[in-house]
Formats: structure tokens, sequence, C-alpha cells
């Protein structure tokens, strides 16, 4: 296994991180404080300087005008990303328009290229992916209950769906429906696009999560498909194939999900250790970081954060050279365990900020909040343990 990446790879780490540090860090405050309208302005404004620089969406493929990244130089380039919550959307690489790119670019026809992908690539619309059901298990996916019935030439789509992310402003949605209720399981659900100003798109609200309703690229909305009438040539895809593009989608993903949770980490864990180092908790001068508590939480983070990193560097080095198939064991392991160091990673350096780690006067509480669910989306955590543990044992006992 070799991880080395290219000198013009390392070249745009370099600048990703100088950039995500020295400009878009100082302005979390605006984030987490300001009017979302001054937010707004400064997010243009840094996404005009990634632009000038020739960075923007470069987990896009070559054709769509990105930098073709292999899977391994993604998930680098997600880390990097990942050390402000203000990172992906500066670059363009922001879920779930991301992988929405994914899989328009890999099953879209020419005419739904040119209306939808090439707008979301060049960053004049956004997009939302409206999968998940309110009474319906997140983590089974062929437990479908929205439908879309053929009428014509037309797919009538009805169902209720929530954490339909980003939807607040987007342009339209990838929906999976139910369109053969008598199919064999996995063949029962089909992958749809819906322009959000069709008539029976009903955004109802934005979700509050942890006490937060969010706006935008931040909001996870419910939706209501109320007879939503569109074309038939708006299926992504095969009729039949929403099960298959929602694993293509949910697999490469869940590398750049735990390369974004390291990113998280590694600054939680920068914090930390600069919060130990100047923090004087006795008149000699001793800081937290004289104490032998606040040396072991160092050591056993750094530790596992090293590892982690490895571990998912590994999984995405197996999907570049085998395929996300013969890397599923890999996938399953990162998801549950990167999640929980980075959960980990945040706690411990909240109790080392004291008081001040839970006040919004740093980035830390904004994350404890908006990172918890990292443990239940793409699959909880008990989903990932019960599949893995039943491969493995199974191979032993074959």
């Amino acid at each position: 296994m070799d991880f080395e990446v290219s000198e013009k790879m390392a070249t745009m780490l370099g600048m990703v991180r100088e950039f995500v540090d020295d400009e878009l860090v100082p302005i979390e405050r605006e984030m987490l404080h300001g009017d979302p309208v001054t937010v707004d302005d400064m997010v243009a404004a840094a996404q005009v300087k990634v632009r000038q620089m020739g960075l923007w969406a470069p987990n896009h493929p070559v054709e769509l005008g990105g930098q073709g990244l292999t899977m391994l130089e993604h998930g680098l380039l997600s880390e990097a990303l990942g050390r402000s919550p203000l990172g992906h959307v500066v670059f363009g690489a922001q879920a779930p328009d991301a992988g929405n790119v994914e899989i328009l670019h890999q099953y879209a026809t020419a005419e739904q290229r040119e209306r939808f992908l090439r707008p979301l690539v060049e960053g004049s619309i956004r997009s939302c992916f409206s999968m998940t059901e309110p009474e319906t298990a997140g983590s089974n996916p062929v437990l479908l209950a929205a439908t879309a019935a053929k009428d014509g030439d037309d797919y009538v789509i009805n169902g209720q769906k929530w954490f339909t992310s980003s939807a607040d402003g987007a342009a339209f949605a990838i929906v999976m429906a139910v369109t053969d209720a008598d199919a064999p399981p996995h063949q029962r659900a089909s992958m749809i696009i819906v322009p959000t100003d069709t008539p029976g798109f009903n955004l109802v609200r934005n979700v509050s999560v942890m006490g937060h309703v969010g706006s935008g690229h931040a909001s996870h909305a419910e939706v209501i498909y109320q007879s939503c009438r569109v074309p038939q040539t708006n299926l992504l895809g095969p009729e039949g194939a929403g099960f298959v593009i929602a694993q293509d989608r949910l697999g490469p993903g869940r590398i750049h999900h735990c390369m974004r949770w390291l990113g998280i980490a590694g600054r939680a864990f920068d914090m930390m250790c600069r919060r130990a180092n100047e923090r004087v908790i006795a008149p000699d001068g001793e800081t937290l970081a004289d104490r032998q508590v606040i040396q072991h939480w160092a050591a056993e983070l750094d530790a596992e954060i090293r590892g982690a990193r490895l571990q998912t560097l590994h999984a995405a080095w197996m999907i570049d050279r085998h395929g996300a198939k013969a890397a599923r064991d890999e996938i399953s392991a990162i998801k549950f365990s990167v999640a929980n160091t980075m959960l980990r990673a945040v706690d411990t350096s909240i109790q080392v900020h004291g008081a001040l780690g839970v006040t919004d006067d740093t980035i830390l509480s904004y994350w404890y909040r908006h990172e918890r669910a990292a443990r239940i989306y793409d699959g909880a955590d008990e989903v990932h343990k019960t599949s893995l543990g039943r491969r493995i044992l199974r191979r032993h006992n074959a």
C-alpha cells in the first residue's frame, strides 16, 4: 500500500489547508453569531477567491471541470476541507451536491446533464437528495413507502420525506420512490429528478436539529410529494435501479464523510492541545498540560485519530484498486469507527475547554450538535456492525 500523492496533489492540499485556516476559520464566528445575509456574502466572496485559484469543485471529474481525483486523493481533500464547516461549501464540494454530481455523471442522459448536472457543477444552482422517510427505517431503503406511478408519459409521485438535506433553496431533488411494488425488494424503487418548482413538491419545514433549524445548504427539510407530476424522461438511470444507484452514491460517500470527520477530529485535537498549554490552573504557572490525565487524553486521542486515518486511507486505496464492492468490509468498519473517533475528539476537546467548550464562542459546540448524527445517517452504527460481523463470522464458518 502506498498513500503517497503526486507533487501536484500535495501542492493543492497545502493551498486548501492554508485557505481554510487563513480565510475560513476567521469567519466562523460570523457564521455562529452573525446575520445570515452577511455570512452568505462572505461565503460568496470566498468562493470567488477559490475560483480564481482554480480550485473550484476539485472533486468532480475532469470533463466537468474538476481535478479527476482518485478516491484516496478525494479523501485527503475532504479531510483538509473538513477543518471548517465552511470548507466544502466554499470549494463547491458540499453534500448532497457532491454525491448528486457523482450519480448524475454516471447515470444521467445527455439532456439531464445539460439541464441539471452542468449548472450544479458550476455552482449556479443547488440540489437535494430525497430518500429518508419518517415512517420507514432509514437504514433500509428497500422499505420505502413513497410511490411514483406512471400516468401517460409522466410519473406521479406521492409520499412524505424528511431529512431531505439542503432542500431549502435547491433547484431540484433526486427522489427515491417505489415504481414497481411487485418487483423483488431491491428492484422496487427508482431515482427520479424533480425540479422543486414542480406543483406538488411541498417543502413543509426545515427540521429543527438540536435546537437549530438551519437554512440553505445547512437545512434538513420535511417534504411532502402530493400528486407531484414529472415526465418519465426525468428517470435517473434504469427503472428499478434506485437501490443500486443509492449504493453507488453511499459507498464512496462514506470515504468523503470519514475523511471530513477526521478533519474535524484533527482540528478539535489541535484546539484541545492549545487550550491545555495555555490554561493556567495554579499560582506557580502550572497548566492543564502538566496534568497526567490531560497527557493521557492527548496520547490516547492522537493514537486513535492516527489509526482511524490509516484505516480510512486503506479503504480509499482498496476502492481505487479493487472497487467499492471489494472494499465493503473496510467501508462498513470506518463508518462506525471513525464517527466515534470524531465525536470523542470533539467531546474531549470540550472537556478540556471547560465551560468555554459548551458555548458558541468556539466551533466545538457547533460540531457537538451537528455531527452527533454521524452515527446515524448513511447507516446507523449498529447496522454496519451487524452487517460486518455477520460477514466476518460466515467467512470463518466457511
